[in-house]
């Protein structure tokens, strides 16, 4: 199967360059559901690019018969984060003309539509197909107000004409994820929601983080919150209804690195789902994986109680139990003394999650997370 490559300018430079975006897309012989690929949303998070090559290459080895539907990957999906740089470090977690992060931008129809109770009430008879058609051209008709406002002379900040078109590449998606890593170093693991818990274990990946806060600006959340108020709100009003929609983040290990076993769980776990979603109907066996589901609020961040150099730390997914030293200290002092090893335990049992890049912290800085599980 050969994909259809298209692409899409983002914007254009000061210098005459133009930034765009190169779109793979698989449409199988039959019509089906779609499901929606992207990676490296945040510049040093490039791990996913190695997943969508792979998942690509993959696909291309399948038959138009094998694939339901469709399926659209998006590698590279910021070309301004993926270029920015500092020293010999890959930034691009901010946009550095307005200081916004790029995954806090994002169009959430929720916080648009004033008649949502009015809409839900109107479609209480209708199957639950046809609702979602129907809810779905009325987030594209606001959404088309979005490329009027860009038109204008007065036009938009970049951080909007960015969204405009990426997200315009998802609104009528089945399925999206959307592809990272930390900033630092971390585990593998799936971020989502608890109304679409039961679909973590096709993703195999080990822990399972659940959003219990959200504003609805970061990609995942934009996708899928209109759809959770929808199904609320039909709730309310005494119908159960649950679309075929749902929205994931991959988390694969660290940022600026390339890990092979990161990358081979990413592959695993989308052409698992995939399939289970019926997009793909080749021979593979669908599996499910025993996830340890956390609630975000979980997770315990530890910051520097003084300046230091960062020692004996413990490494990723070492248990830990309270009073357990999880790191020391080498602390410098102007005081005429010698340098002082600080002792730091941990509050509560659980995992390492996550951990600092950087071992030289001033008072304060981040240093490492536990999960607790």
């Amino acid at each position: 199967m050969i994909p259809l490559i298209s692409t899409i300018d983002l914007l254009k430079l000061a210098s005459g360059d133009v930034l765009s975006l190169q779109v793979y897309k698989f449409v199988g012989k039959q019509s089906g559901k779609k499901a929606y690929i992207q990676a490296n949303l945040h510049g040093a998070e490039i791990v996913g690019n190695a997943v969508i090559q792979q998942l690509i290459a993959y696909l291309m080895t399948l038959d138009q018969s094998q694939l339901q539907g469709e399926i659209c990957l998006v590698p590279v999906c910021n070309p301004l984060g993926v270029n920015q740089r500092s020293h010999f470090f890959a930034t691009g977690r901010f946009n550095s003309y307005d200081g916004k992060n790029w995954n806090r931008i994002f169009w959430d129809y929720e916080q648009e539509i004033e008649d949502l109770t009015e809409f839900a009430q109107s479609q209480l008879n209708y199957a639950p197909e046809v609702i979602r058609s129907n809810y779905l051209a009325k987030i594209k008709q606001a959404w088309a107000k979005e490329l009027d406002r860009i038109n204008q002379p007065s036009s938009l900040p970049i951080s909007r004409q960015y969204r405009y078109q990426l997200q315009s590449l998802c609104l009528d998606a089945n399925y999206v994820i959307d592809i990272h890593s930390s900033s630092n170093q971390a585990i593998d693991y799936t971020f989502g929601f608890k109304e679409r818990i039961a679909s973590t274990k096709y993703l195999l990946l080990e822990y399972g983080v659940l959003m219990d806060k959200y504003d609805g600006d970061a990609f995942d959340e934009a996708f899928l919150k209109p759809w959770l108020a929808l199904e609320k709100e039909l709730a309310n009003l005494g119908r159960e209804v649950r679309f075929d929609v749902e929205s994931w983040t991959l988390e694969l290990g660290a940022g600026m690195v390339m890990n092979p076993k990161s990358v081979a769980k990413g592959v695993t776990g989308i052409k698992n789902y995939l399939a289970h979603q019926q997009i793909l109907s080749c021979s593979q066996e669908v599996t499910t994986a025993e996830v340890t589901i956390i609630s975000k609020s979980k997770i315990n961040s530890y910051y520097a109680p003084t300046g230091g150099m960062v020692q004996s730390r413990l490494p990723l997914e070492a248990r830990v139990n309270p009073g357990d030293r999880i790191y020391q200290l080498l602390s410098f002092n102007k005081q005429g003394t010698t340098p002082e090893i600080v002792d730091v335990c941990a509050e509560t049992p659980g995992i390492v999650f996550d951990i600092a890049t950087n071992q030289c912290v001033n008072q304060g800085e981040y240093v490492m997370d536990i999960l607790d599980c």
